[in-house]
């Protein structure tokens, strides 16, 4: 028996969500009764009310119809009647907008953010704010946890995008799938007070704070006598603690890690504090400002000390974690840097071997002193290294990505407008020197193919070149700020969004299945 929208509109509590047939059937008498094109899975039943996402050209509208006038004063649209099944209905269409947003959050309870404990996850960042269809539809083939928004500070200076921005562009994204198995966002890559106080009140769940800036990598190779200097120099009354409670407490003595046990030397103790010591204490500082920016609400922490200079080592994991677990800090991953190159937007470079064996004896630490997630910063591409992640970790593992959607959305670009993407091709190339000096990248750009060398239907090769790739990732901000590329860059994926959605979901499914159970 055909679903009837006037039975949906009986609905007091959110409503189960419709089966894929019901929801094209509704479609189509929605799209008659609003005159937009609407997103069969974004329907949804609740307070006797639908809400649904249309698309009139290129623009997104949030739709309502309720049985009278939208009692809502705080979802401003233009309202019409319209009559279905021989009753008169009000169908009120809205700004698809920031205060919508907020307004329908309250309403629909899926599209609030919350914390996803220790299942194992996938960060999906998304520079354009398109992306998150795509992602759901990667995500929901399969077992992973997703976090839809996901933002570090450094990328929203260069897109001109808030942390509100990200947040409500991919709550739009998760209302048009329909996807109701919860998410987070992740305010990424955090380093002051201010950072996190923006993304508080944003409503962000998931919080990596990026201490990279106080780890002193000089230690790495520092003598004893320096060791112990730069040690006597921390700030022991922040870590509240002292050079002989830490021998106390972390030297000279078997630590059990399960399968092994492991003794820290005296000198490995000292060049962990030394190098992490003032790392330590500026993350418990932002945590517990989080903590009260918080207020109460639920959240999670990542710490993440990827983009530095050296490898964390065991010793120094260790220190870490018992340091963080010591000043009552609750983290739910942590990012090493690990063994090897983690480059933007390519496979892994080292030695997997090596890669493997330093893996483990991670994931003994963060099971041994958590359990917590092992977060793959620069995840994106990292084809090599997740089968052993997901064999050594288990579900205690975050993968994060973040310009590989990008990528996706000029490989769109170079099916859609091939003349478009030959600039954006051109630029990149000129803008590299500058944009790639805060990111961990080796492209060189001059061993890029010559584009006059290839036809319209070879330009898409170029993402699959390590040069290339590289080059035109990290010079994102540059090419979506530049009023040249803006608007014909975003117009050609709006008008084709099944192209882009299409190439994501690929090249998600290429991310996450190697996790799968």
């Amino acid at each position: 028996m055909p679903i009837s929208l006037l039975n949906l509109l009986k609905n007091v509590e959110l409503a189960q969500p419709l089966q894929e047939g019901e929801a094209s059937q509704c479609a189509v008498e929605l799209s008659r009764l609003s005159g937009a094109e609407v997103y069969p899975r974004s329907i949804s039943a609740a307070q006797r009310t639908l809400f649904f996402l249309g698309r009139t050209g290129l623009e997104k509208h949030l739709c309502v119809l309720s049985q009278g006038p939208l009692a809502r004063e705080d979802l401003p649209g233009r309202s019409s009647k319209v009559n279905l099944e021989g009753q008169s209905l009000m169908l009120t269409v809205c700004p698809a907008n920031g205060g919508s947003a907020r307004t329908l959050r309250t309403i629909l309870p899926f599209l609030v953010p919350r914390p996803l404990g220790l299942r194992k996850s996938v960060g999906c960042g998304d520079r354009l704010g398109l992306a998150t269809p795509g992602h759901v539809r990667a995500v929901r083939r399969f077992d992973m946890s997703p976090i839809f928004a996901q933002q570090s500070i450094r990328e929203n200076a260069r897109t001109g995008r808030t942390p509100q921005q990200v947040m409500d562009e991919a709550m739009w994204g998760v209302l048009q799938e329909g996807w109701r198995g919860g998410f987070g966002a992740d305010a990424d890559h955090l380093k002051t007070a201010g950072d996190v106080d923006q993304c508080a009140a944003a409503g962000y769940t998931f919080y990596t704070f990026d201490p990279g800036e106080h780890v002193d990598n000089a230690a790495n190779n520092a003598s004893s006598e320096q060791l112990q200097a730069m040690a006597q120099a921390l700030p022991w009354q922040e870590l509240e603690s002292s050079p002989d409670d830490l021998i106390r407490r972390l030297g000279g003595r078997p630590i059990d890690l399960g399968d092994f046990k492991v003794t820290i030397t005296g000198d490995e103790l000292m060049r962990a504090a030394a190098k992490y010591g003032r790392a330590v204490a500026h993350t418990v500082k932002l945590y517990r400002h989080l903590a009260s920016a918080m207020n109460g609400r639920p959240f999670e922490l990542e710490m993440s000390v990827d983009e530095t200079d050296t490898v964390t080592t065991l010793a120094e994991h260790i220190y870490i974690a018992s340091e963080l677990r010591r000043l009552n800090v609750r983290w739910v991953s942590l990012a090493p840097r690990y063994v090897g190159t983690f480059e933007k937007g390519v496979d892994y470079i080292g030695d997997l071997g090596q890669f493997e064996a330093s893996f483990a004896q991670h994931a003994a630490v963060a099971r041994t002193f958590g359990p917590y997630k092992l977060s793959l910063h620069s995840g994106s591409d990292k084809f090599s290294v997740y089968p052993i992640a997901s064999r050594l970790a288990g579900d205690l593992v975050h993968l994060k990505t973040a310009g590989t959607s990008y990528l996706e959305a000029l490989r769109a670009i170079a099916t859609l407008d091939p003349a478009l993407f030959r600039e954006i091709v051109r630029f990149a190339i000129e803008r590299y020197p500058v944009d790639r000096a805060s990111y961990h990248v080796s492209a060189d750009q001059t061993r890029i193919a010559d584009l006059s060398t290839l036809n319209d239907g070879q330009l898409g090769s170029l993402l699959e070149e390590f040069h290339a790739r590289e080059v035109l990732h990290v010079t994102f901000g540059s090419v979506l700020k530049d009023e040249r590329f803006n608007r014909r860059f975003f117009a050609a994926l709006h008008g084709s969004e099944e192209t882009y959605y299409h190439f994501l979901e690929n090249h998600f499914v290429k991310h996450i299945a190697p996790f799968a159970r």
